[in-house]
Parts: C-alpha cells; sequence; structure tokens
C-alpha cells in the first residue's frame, strides 16, 4: 500500500466509523465508512477536537463546534500551500492520501526534460493541479463546480504559482474531452479522478463502474504519441485496484507500451503504526 508523507496533516486515530485528524493546529473528528474496527479511543485528542462531522439519517450532516475555528486555514505539503474549511458533507478541500499521487506526477515531470501537457479531470481544489505546475508543467484543470476551480484558483495564488501555464475551466469533462478531440489538442498527461456518482447531461444517473471504460476510451485520442502518464483514482468500494490496472493496461500498455501498477492508498495512523486504506490508483507510465 503506498502512503502519503505528512508534517501539516496527521491521521492521530481511527475508532467506531471515525478518524480522528490533525489539519495544521486544528483537530478534527469525521465520519470514514472504512473504520469498521471498535478499539479504545485512549488518545486524550478525541476529547479535545474542535469540530466533529456528525452524519443525518437523512443524508448529509452538519459539524458541531467544540472549540472556535477559523472559516479557513492553511496547510502545507512539498512547498504547496492549500486553504481548508469544514464543509458541508465532511471535506475539508483536499484528500491527504492523494499526496502519493502528486509526488508521482512531479517525478515524471521533472524527469520528462522536454515540456509537458497535463489534462486534470474531474480535478476539485486543484492540489494535483499544482502539483504539476510545480513540477515545470503547463496544466488544464477541469471541474463542473465553479466554487472549486475558484477555491483551486486561491490556492495557486497562496502557493506562489498563479502565474504559472494554467487553464483554469469550469465545464463538464465528458464534454470538454469531446471538443479537445475536434480541435485535436494532446495532453502528455491525464489525471482523472472522478467520482463514484454522477449525472449526466440530461440529468441521468450514473454508476462510475459502468461508465469508467468509455470515460477512459475517450480521452485516448487525445494523449500525445509520447504521453507519460495516465493516473486513475477511485473511491468506489467495488472497483478494485487490480480491475483499474487491467483496464489502463489493455487500453494504453497496447498502444504505448510501458507499464501499468495499481495499489490501495492509505494513511498511517500514529495511535496503532498501522494504514488506513482511503482509495485505490491505477497508473499507466511509460
Amino acid at each position: 500500500m503506498r502512503e502519503a508523507q505528512w508534517k501539516d496533516y496527521e491521521l492521530i486515530d481511527c475508532s467506531c466509523g471515525e478518524r480522528l485528524e490533525r489539519w495544521g493546529d486544528i483537530i478534527l473528528i469525521r465520519p470514514d465508512p472504512q473504520v469498521i474496527f471498535n478499539t479504545e479511543k485512549t488518545n486524550p485528542l478525541w476529547r479535545q477536537a474542535h469540530a466533529r462531522y456528525h452524519r443525518s439519517n437523512t443524508g448529509g450532516g452538519a459539524w458541531q463546534t467544540y472549540k472556535p475555528i477559523p472559516k479557513q486555514w492553511e496547510i502545507k505539503y512539498n512547498g504547496l500551500t492549500f486553504g481548508i474549511k469544514p464543509m458541508g458533507f465532511k471535506h475539508t478541500g483536499i484528500f491527504p492520501e492523494q499526496a502519493v499521487n502528486w509526488d508521482f506526477a512531479i517525478n515524471k515531470i521533472k524527469s520528462a526534460k522536454k515540456p509537458v501537457k497535463i489534462l486534470n479531470m474531474f480535478a476539485y481544489t486543484g492540489a494535483a493541479t499544482l502539483a504539476c505546475l510545480s513540477a515545470g508543467a503547463s496544466v488544464c484543470h477541469v471541474d463542473a463546480s465553479k466554487g472549486m476551480v475558484q477555491w483551486a484558483k486561491e490556492n495557486a495564488v497562496k502557493s506562489g504559482l498563479a502565474d504559472k501555464p494554467v487553464r483554469w475551466l469550469v465545464d463538464d469533462c465528458v464534454k470538454f474531452v469531446q471538443r479537445e478531440q475536434r480541435r485535436g489538442n494532446k495532453y502528455d498527461g491525464i489525471i482523472m479522478d472522478p467520482p463514484s456518482y454522477g449525472r449526466g447531461p440530461g440529468g441521468e444517473v450514473w454508476k462510475l463502474e459502468e461508465q469508467l471504460y468509455s470515460l477512459v476510451e475517450l480521452c485516448m485520442p487525445i494523449l500525445s504519441d509520447d504521453a507519460l502518464f495516465f493516473i486513475l483514482n477511485s473511491y468506489t468500494t467495488g472497483l478494485s485496484p487490480a480491475v483499474m490496472e487491467y483496464l489502463l493496461g489493455v487500453m494504453l500498455k497496447k498502444r504505448f507500451g510501458g507499464k501499468v501498477s495499481s495499489s490501495e492508498i492509505g494513511l498511517h495512523v500514529t495511535e496503532s503504526g498501522m494504514t488506513l486504506p482511503c482509495g485505490s490508483t491505477a497508473i499507466w507510465e511509460k
């Protein structure tokens, strides 16, 4: 399992369906369906948290605040700065386990020794975008949420990367890629982090495991002949890393050569010394 190395974030403990986390100096408790074990909560920070997110039986939930916390604060990773704030659906603005993939992209871009164009799809608040910019790539950042794209822009300013070559686009990822095909645009690397569930242009509900093949297939024509990598992330529990690896293998390895790999990604738990699984990644690389 690949595990991120942080200083400003810490997964202190996890038990009874919850994580005890440190985000800079702020301690938060958030629900996590992967935490199916009821270990004893001996760490005193369980009782000293700033806020806890409670799920509602009718969907969604709300934060209960125990101590004053700022509306937004900052944490850093590898020279990048991210704005953090408790959001309405338990999230904070980044997924810290994804840092292993940011590091991977940085290393591939720096070792390419050529100009590199990256497409970051379902790009959220831009952590992967900033990582690629910091390594010298030009990036096209696409997300359907105007608020998330604005947040990503703010993170770029905080990280001193606002003047780097980046296109910030509020757009449907599928429609955007279809237009890029018609325009003949090509990318040397693609990062795809699609949601487990989504809605199509006509409002129809789709499930990632049913649409993933077509999503990856859609991207094939916009990969350059000398492409570097394709990173595919998933938080869908029914979609194993090995299945995603196979998918990238049959679609990309046959055309480009290279190699494919997959793994769970996770976070080190300070209290137990073990690693909590947090998602899956499959990677094709040249």
